[in-house]
C-alpha cells in the first residue's frame, strides 16, 4: 500500500476530521461504562432484597458494598500494567467478560459468603474495563476536542447508574435480586461478540510496539486518503516498566497530584452518595424528598462533565477543574446552611454534583492526556485505584461521622475540605506543568495537556 512521508499519531488524527469509526469506538466505550455503571447502581437497590431473604442484619451489608470496591481496586492496579504490555482490546473484552460472568453467577449465590466473592470478582472486571475505556477513547481523540470528547464518553457511567437505579426499582418485584444480578450478566456478555467483531486496538499502541493493523485502521479514519502516511509515536517509551514510568523526573509530581485529586474526589462522591438521603432524611425531609435531592446530584455530575470538558479543550484544564471543586466546596457550604429551603438545597446538591462529580470525571480525561502511550493505561488505571481508596474511606466515614453523632452542618463543612484539598492540588499540578513545559523529563502528551 502506498506510503509517504513519517507522521505522528497524534498529528494524524489532528489532521481528520473526527471519523464515524472514531466515533463507534466512542460508543462502544460508552456502553462498557454505562454497563458498569448499571451493575454499581443496581446492588444498592437489591441489597434489602438480599436481607429479606436471608435474614441478615444492616451491618451485615456492609461488606457486600466494600467486596465491590475492593475488587474495583484491586482491577485497576492489576490491569492498566496489562493493558500497556497486551494491549487496550484484549484487556477490555476480557474485563467485559470477566465482570459479566462473576455478576451472573452472582445470581446464584446460596449464601453471603459465596456472594461476597463473586461481587469482588466482578469488581475485579469492572476495575479493569472502566479506565482501559478511558484510555481507548483518549487515544482515538483529535488534541483539540479530547477532553469534550472523553467526559462525553464517560457520561455513560452517570446515564448507566440511573437506568441502574431505576430498572432496579421497577424490576426487583417482578424477577428478584436474582433476575436483576441475571441482567446485569448477560448485558456484558452481550457486548462482547460485538467488541470482538467492532472495536480496534488502539492505534497509538500498534505504532508504539509495531504491530500490523494500523494501515487497515488507518483506511477507516482517512477512506479518501490517497496515500497513507508512515505513523510514528513521538513519546517514546522508557526503559523499565509502565509502572516505574509514573514516578519518573518530570512526571513524579503531576502523578501524585492527580492521585491526590482522585483521592479527595471520590471520597466526597461515595460519601454523599451512600449517605446522602440517610443525612437528609434525619435534618426532617421526607423520604422522597431526599431522593430527589440525592438525584440532582447525579444529574449535576451529567452536566458538569459535558461542560466542563468543553471548557477544559477552550481553556487551561487545570484551571477549570481546579476553579470547579473550589465551587463545589462552596456549594457544600451552602448544602450545610440551606436549612428547611429545599429549593435552594436542592440548587446547592446540583452545584455539589456539577463541581465533584463532574470534575471527576475531567480528571479521566485530564490523567489520559498526561502519561505517554507506554505508560498511559497504568497512569490512569492506578490514578483510579488510589481513588477507589478514597470511596472506601468515604463509605466508611459517613457511618463513623453519624456513629459519633456529628449534627449535619458539621458533617457539610468537613466534606468541604476534601474540595478544597483537590482544588489545590490540580492548581499546584498545572504551576508545575507550566515550570517544566520545556523541559526535556516532560512527555510530549503531557505539553499536549498544558496548552
Amino acid at each position: 500500500m502506498t506510503t509517504h512521508a513519517s507522521t505522528d499519531v497524534q498529528q494524524f488524527l489532528d489532521q481528520h476530521p473526527f471519523s464515524r469509526y472514531q466515533k463507534l469506538i466512542l460508543w462502544l466505550c460508552f456502553l462498557i461504562v454505562a454497563i458498569d455503571g448499571f451493575d454499581t447502581a443496581s446492588i444498592g437497590f437489591i441489597a434489602p432484597a438480599i436481607r429479606a431473604e436471608w435474614g441478615l442484619t444492616p451491618a451485615a451489608l456492609a461488606p457486600l458494598f466494600g467486596a465491590g470496591l475492593f475488587g474495583l481496586m484491586a482491577g485497576s492496579f492489576l490491569f492498566g500494567p496489562l493493558a500497556d504490555r497486551y494491549g487496550r482490546r484484549p484487556v477490555l473484552i476480557v474485563s467485559v467478560a470477566f465482570f459479566g460472568a462473576a455478576s451472573l453467577l452472582s445470581a446464584w449465590s446460596t449464601d453471603l459468603t459465596m456472594l461476597l466473592v463473586l461481587r469482588f470478582l466482578t469488581g475485579l472486571g469492572l476495575g479493569g474495563a472502566m479506565p482501559t475505556s478511558v484510555t481507548m477513547t483518549s487515544e482515538y481523540c483529535p488534541q483539540q476536542r479530547r477532553s469534550g470528547l472523553v467526559t462525553m464518553m464517560f457520561c455513560g457511567f452517570t446515564i448507566g447508574s440511573a437506568l441502574g437505579g431505576l430498572a432496579s426499582a421497577q424490576l426487583l418485584h417482578l424477577i428478584g435480586w436474582r433476575g436483576v444480578l441475571v441482567l446485569g450478566g448477560a448485558l456484558p456478555l452481550l457486548l462482547v461478540p460485538v467488541l470482538l467483531l467492532a472495536l480496534p486496538e488502539s492505534l497509538r499502541w500498534l505504532v508504539l510496539k509495531g504491530r500490523d493493523g494500523s494501515e487497515t485502521i488507518m483506511r477507516r479514519i482517512a477512506p479518501t486518503l490517497a496515500a497513507l502516511p508512515r505513523l510514528v509515536v513521538s513519546d517514546k517509551k522508557l526503559a523499565g516498566s509502565p509502572m516505574a514510568e509514573l514516578f519518573r523526573p518530570g512526571v513524579i509530581g503531576g502523578t501524585l497530584l492527580l492521585w491526590s485529586t482522585f483521592f479527595m474526589s471520590l471520597l466526597i462522591i461515595y460519601l454523599l452518595s451512600s449517605w446522602m438521603p440517610t443525612l437528609l432524611n434525619g435534618n426532617g425531609l421526607s423520604l422522597s424528598n431526599a431522593s430527589l435531592v440525592t438525584m440532582m446530584f447525579q444529574v449535576g455530575g451529567t452536566v458538569g462533565a459535558i461542560l466542563l470538558g468543553r471548557w477544559m479543550d477552550r481553556y487551561s484544564p487545570h484551571k477549570v477543574l481546579s476553579i470547579a471543586y473550589l465551587a463545589a466546596a462552596g456549594c457544600i457550604v451552602v448544602v450545610a446552611l440551606s436549612g428547611s429551603s429545599l429549593a435552594l438545597l436542592v440548587l446547592a446538591v446540583f452545584g455539589v454534583g456539577f463541581g465533584v462529580s463532574g470534575s471527576q470525571v475531567g480528571a479521566n480525561a485530564l490523567a489520559a492526556a498526561f502519561y505517554p502511550t507506554s505508560s498511559r493505561a497504568t497512569g490512569v488505571s492506578w490514578a483510579a485505584a488510589v481513588g477507589r481508596s478514597g470511596s472506601v474511606l468515604g463509605s466508611m466515614a459517613g457511618g463513623l461521622m453519624l456513629t459519633l453523632k456529628l449534627d449535619n452542618e458539621t458533617i457539610f463543612f468537613l466534606l468541604a475540605i476534601p474540595a478544597v484539598l483537590a482544588s489545590l492540588a490540580l492548581l499546584a499540578m498545572g504551576r508545575l506543568m507550566r515550570a517544566r513545559i520545556g523541559s526535556s523529563t516532560v512527555p510530549a502528551t503531557l505539553k499536549e495537556s498544558t496548552v
